[in-house]
């Protein structure tokens, strides 16, 4: 309780302005004695704000003096902690939300906040951006993936995620269906999903963009009132971008408080989605660009295996890997990093890359002159970039390799008798030297070894420094099973696992992860 004088002078008129437009109390003038208020409409509430959901909240009990009104100030004080605690615990609830950095981050922690704030133990999110351009995602809390399957066979037009879905406006009225099975309008296959997965009641708000819908709406104020936009759906409509659902055990109905301050967190959950969303677009775009520009498939060369691994950071880097058929049965091998994030790096990675493949057809013998070929191609088209790279030229025949590397991480070659890093010399990257050039160095592996080439993103991922990721990437491959050897996917994909065991999406580093794998026969 605020530490407020018994007495204290207001101007009414504020007040009441300031109560009408917050929505949380009635008109001060009427001094009603207090009360009890409503309790919440689930039996038990999760924690929420620093609240013991076990220790039952005090209740306010009504004045001995039932004939004398409350005094004026305590009514003003109660109601004005009140209103102080509902802040604290929307910004609580909204500082949670602006720390997710994924879309289903963000969807779980809202029906999570969500159901806090209306009294609910379980829900659903249902996002279908207006647009069309996606992505559909459907999330519960808890809920098992067969109970939202059960969900999703009540008729779209029955539920009332789907009333929202399709209003024709963005911002709908919430729908509240506080006894569900004494409906007796309720659709028959919803009274069973209902009855099957025990809830009694639900309540649905619908979640959008305000911003795009008034920019939007703003772009068609000049035409006709059913002004559309280019994907065919109303000015209104456009920042539409799904519905959210929490289900009762039992019948209710949450009370205005519970409404308000849930309807207010949609509203900022709706622009924190908006944000992540085109986030996600975005990434995704940079992603299949990306894998455009790498080969669609590897070469079928006699007397060695191959096999690749590449995932994109959340950033967008530039790490790719090439492999080609050679002259005379010979195959060129390559790997490489350019500095830089975002559609600039992939542009760049493209470049590298295909002049690559044009210098190794011409000069693939001599991987020297094709790394010195590519940094000059750098130096003089991109000067403000640099980038790492390795070229191997290899002649399966021989079982014989020729490489060099501007700045790379070195080769590791995995076998039955030894699994150790290839000896090469230090050399700077490409577009750091005005005249770049390092030896090269041969190697010879026994039929059975496999050579993995990678990119420094899955060292950095693992989050050590570089010395311990060395180590860890070696232990790792000398790890494998016998039983894995014979398959340079299968090796390459044991590695990732061991040195990224919570997966390549779950790494803390946003770096692209690249491992080539060549096992000679």
């Amino acid at each position: 309780m605020l530490d407020i004088a018994s007495v204290v002078r207001v101007h009414v008129d504020v007040l009441i302005a300031a109560q009408n437009d917050m929505g949380v109390c009635d008109a001060i003038e009427r001094k009603e004695p207090v009360g009890r208020p409503d309790v919440m409409s689930a039996p038990n509430m999760p924690k929420v704000a620093g609240i013991d959901p076990i220790v039952p909240a005090p209740a306010h009990t009504t004045s001995p003096f039932d004939d004398l009104p409350a005094a004026p100030g305590t009514l003003i004080q109660d109601r004005l902690a009140g209103w102080v605690s509902d802040l604290t615990t929307l910004h609580e609830l909204t500082e949670r939300l602006a720390r997710t950095g994924s879309l289903d981050d963000a969807l779980h922690e809202l029906l999570r906040a969500g159901a806090a704030l209306v009294g609910a133990r379980r829900g659903l999110v249902v996002l279908e951006p207006a647009d069309g351009l996606g992505p559909a995602i459907t999330l519960g809390l808890g809920l098992a993936h067969a109970d939202l399957g059960h969900l999703e066979t009540v008729p779209r037009c029955a539920t009332s995620y789907g009333r929202l879905l399709d209003s024709s406006t963005a911002r709908a009225d919430p729908v509240a269906v506080p006894d569900l099975l004494g409906d007796a309008e309720l659709d028959p296959r919803q009274r069973d999903v209902a009855a099957r997965l025990g809830y009694g009641a639900s309540y649905a708000v619908p979640l959008a963009d305000d911003t795009a819908a008034e920019d939007t709406a703003a772009s068609g104020t000049s035409g006709a009132a059913g002004t559309s936009s280019r994907d065919g759906t109303s000015g209104a409509a456009s920042g539409k971008l799904g519905a959210a659902v929490w289900l009762y055990d039992e019948p209710a109905e949450p009370v205005a408080r519970q409404r308000h301050l849930v309807g207010l967190y949609a509203r900022y959950a709706g622009a924190q989605l908006a944000r992540l969303l085109e986030l996600e677009r975005a990434r995704t775009h940079v992603a299949v660009i990306t894998e455009e520009l790498l080969p669609s498939r590897l070469p079928r060369i006699p007397g060695v295996q191959l096999a690749a691994r590449h995932r994109t950071g959340p950033r967008g880097g530039g790490d790719w890997y090439d492999a080609l058929p050679l002259p005379e049965g010979t195959l060129g091998l390559a790997v490489g990093s350019v500095s830089g994030s975002g559609p600039s790096a992939v542009a760049a990675m493209g470049r590298l890359r295909a002049s690559l493949r044009a210098y190794a057809v011409m000069e693939g013998e001599d991987p020297v002159a094709v790394l010195s070929d590519l940094e000059m191609l750098l130096r003089l088209t991109d000067p403000a970039r640099t980038a790492t790279a390795l070229f191997a030229y290899a002649e399966p025949a021989l079982r014989k390799i020729v490489l060099a590397g501007a700045g790379h991480a070195p080769p590791l070659i995995v076998g039955e008798r030894r699994t150790e890093f290839v000896e090469t010399s230090l050399s700077a990257p490409l577009g750091m030297l005005a005249c770049w050039e390092a030896p090269s160095v041969e190697l010879f592996p026994a039929p059975g070894e496999t050579v993995l080439l990678y990119t420094d993103g899955l060292l950095r991922r693992t989050g050590d420094p570089m010395d311990r990721a060395f180590a860890r990437l070696r232990a790792a491959a000398a790890s494998v099973p016998r039983a894995l050897r014979g398959d340079p996917g299968a090796v390459a994909d044991h590695v990732l696992r061991t040195v990224l065991p919570e997966g390549l999406g779950a790494a803390g580093s946003g770096d692209d992860i690249v491992l080539l794998a060549a096992r000679f026969d």
